[in-house]
């Protein structure tokens, strides 16, 4: 990677540790385990302190091996810069310490991940309300917006169900208002669509799934695509305007929810997200094809009530899908019939596993109303969409046929 020649998705991030000096030759960035570091001059400590230079100040801040998964994120996502913490709810959650105030209003999409979810119900106990609509039409964005809205926030593709936000029309609307657009793109991920095409401010992903992909790492980041007009958000602290005006949201995130909320990510799991990174590319198009296959096949058994998928031409956002995404990933949901129990079925699977996780190498089933959605009740349940045998299912790397053989067997038992 020489010359500046730009190279493709792959390529550039198994080669993107070696832009930067790294030690010894390694090919990987080693793991950086110190949570101090030490200077010489201690004038030099001061101007890192003061941001006149870089360098590191704590690991809570910031650490060699977690800046090189920055940097890969950042070139993955197009982006201009990328703070990672702990987990995917931080990184979400680092959005609200660090750039919401009370009073401040949110325009959210009703069909969300069920912590998101849940978080939203946190912050407008904390004086922040939110209004959620139907993203699907950006239509519905449009009338929740007041005065006090600061923020847009949208999945690509919903957890569990599928529904595809109006990625584009809202992100015309939120340019044109001066409002923050938030995408997160953990459903998609950087390989199948990048948010900045639509004009998003921030972009989350939960490295945990598609990122890392191996089930053996939480994390997650926010990237700043470099669209945003910073200057036009009210809750910039003066203290971070000594930086020109695009760095300034990236410099308030960084000290209010890394130095002050202290969800950082460790070097340890950062090693291991960064070189699950690398075959990203490879796994998710084996899982979309898996996926896609396997919705075709349950989409025509008539035990099967109802295949949400957005690679399926029945799907009401299909066109928007086909139009956006390279594919539609690996993450699809199916309610059976009447009469068929969802738990017994799960139990005739051989080859996909009862658990929570996604993204992972393996598929990974989970009945939502009696897990993960339980909590949010009945009604709830219902306005988004989730009925009581919705299954989800998130499509590893094994081979299609013997998935194939797997789901047919388990409905046909």
């Amino acid at each position: 990677m020489k010359d500046g020649k730009k190279f493709g998705f792959t390529t550039s991030i198994l080669h993107s540790d070696r832009q930067k000096p790294i030690e010894h030759g390694s090919l990987h960035k080693p793991i950086h385990t110190s949570v101090a570091y030490g200077y010489r001059d201690a004038r030099e400590l001061a101007a890192v302190f003061q941001g006149k230079q870089p360098g590191y100040r704590y690991g809570r801040q910031g650490n060699p091996t977690v800046t090189a998964l920055e940097d890969k994120i950042t070139r993955m996502e197009d982006g201009m810069a990328t703070l990672c913490f702990a987990t995917g709810m931080a990184a979400i959650g680092a959005i609200v310490q660090g750039l919401l105030r009370a009073g401040d209003h949110v325009v959210s999409s009703s069909f969300l991940f069920g912590n998101t979810n849940s978080l939203w119900q946190t912050v407008q106990a904390q004086g922040m309300p939110v209004s959620f609509v139907d993203a699907t039409d950006a239509a519905n964005v449009e009338q929740a917006i007041t005065p006090a809205t600061r923020m847009v926030f949208v999945e690509t593709i919903a957890n569990p169900r599928t529904q595809v936000a109006d990625l584009a029309r809202i992100g015309a609307l939120c340019k044109a208002r001066g409002i923050l657009y938030v995408v997160d793109n953990t459903m998609t991920s950087p390989y199948l669509f990048r948010p900045k095409s639509v004009d998003a401010s921030l972009v989350v992903n939960a490295l945990t799934k598609a990122i890392a992909g191996h089930g053996n790492a939480l994390g997650g980041s926010l990237t700043d695509t470099g669209l945003f007009d910073w200057t036009r958000f009210p809750n910039i602290a003066e203290t971070y305007k000594r930086f020109a005006p695009p760095q300034w949201g990236m410099a308030q995130l960084r000290a209010k929810a890394l130095r002050d909320f202290g969800a950082s990510l460790g070097p340890e799991a950062a090693h291991h997200i960064a070189v699950g990174s690398e075959t990203m590319a490879l796994r998710i198009e084996r899982e979309s094809a898996s996926a896609l296959a396997l919705a075709t096949m349950l989409s025509a058994d008539p035990r099967v009530a109802a295949v949400h998928y957005p690679g399926l031409a029945s799907h009401p956002q299909h066109r928007i899908a086909s139009d956006l995404f390279k594919a539609c990933g690996g993450l699809f949901s199916f309610e059976l019939q009447d009469g068929i129990d969802c738990f017994d079925y799960l139990n005739r699977l051989q080859l996909a596993i009862p658990a929570s996780n996604l993204g992972d190498t393996r598929t990974l089933v989970i009945p939502v109303a009696h897990t993960i959605f339980f909590e949010m009740g009945a009604e709830r349940r219902a306005s988004m969409g989730i009925a009581e045998s919705l299954i989800r299912v998130s499509v590893g790397i094994e081979d299609t046929a013997d998935l194939l053989a797997d789901f047919s067997q388990a409905l046909a038992a």
